[in-house]
């Protein structure tokens, strides 16, 4: 049964309107592309093509509301290199906007050996910090951030992503029974904030209408049964 947007709660509504946002932008593409673990995805998301100033402060206000709904409790924000550097700063900027200032900092990828130095640049690195970044495949990005925290001397609490793909991750080529996020969640014991996940796309290709939307929802739904993972559990 299709639900009208009216009858969401706020997050859902939230998250509807980040997916639609993300389509109109171009950001989320329908098609045939070949993720990180090898597979034929039905649809791509790539942040680097919210590429203008009203596209990234809208960005940055999906996430601070998101964040802000969440209830996760944090002292700053973290930017990983390269994707995660102006989304710390802009969301930054935006939490501020909205009542609640916080520092941020990001890493180079490379440490600079003249004037300051070192890898990290911005606010001092303590208490609990939220590591944001675009999507989360792998969990890679996370362990090596959270690798940079804990040197650091503070607490890697959380992490704040756009899309939640909600699908296996891969471990040495091989499919496991958990997603990236849930590894994050239940293994690093960090929270994880989504803006959306897959299940909110498919709510959105169902509710647009149109014989397009129609068939893509059937691909990324036959995709989602292939590769989803039980959100109730992780293995």
């Amino acid at each position: 049964m299709v639900v009208e947007n009216a009858q969401l709660g706020e997050q859902d509504r939230l998250a509807q309107d980040f997916v639609r946002f993300a389509v109109d932008a171009g950001v989320l593409r329908f098609g045939e592309f070949k993720t990180k673990a090898g597979r034929m995805s039905p649809y791509f998301f790539n942040a680097g093509l919210f590429d203008d100033g009203a596209k990234m402060g809208r960005l940055a206000e999906f996430y601070a509301k998101a964040l802000l709904a969440s209830g996760i409790e944090f002292d700053m924000v973290f930017g990983p290199a390269y994707k995660g550097i102006p989304l710390a700063a802009t969301v930054a900027v935006e939490l501020a906007r909205l009542g609640r200032n916080v520092p941020f900092a990001y890493n180079r990828k490379e440490a600079k050996d003249h004037g300051e130095g070192g890898t990290l640049v911005g606010a001092p690195l303590k208490g609990r910090v939220l590591i944001v970044d675009d999507v989360m495949s792998a969990g890679t990005a996370a362990r090596e951030s959270i690798a940079l925290i804990r040197a650091a001397g503070a607490t890697p609490h959380a992490v704040a992503i756009a899309l939640d793909r909600q699908e296996k991750a891969t471990e040495n080529g091989q499919d496991v029974a958990h997603s990236a996020v849930q590894y994050v969640r239940h293994q690093l014991g960090m929270q994880v904030c989504a803006i959306a996940k897959l299940a909110d796309l498919l709510l959105y290709l169902e509710q647009s209408g149109g014989e397009g939307m129609r068939a893509h929802h059937e691909r990324v739904l036959a995709y989602r049964q292939r590769y989803g993972v039980d959100e109730g559990t992780i293995s």
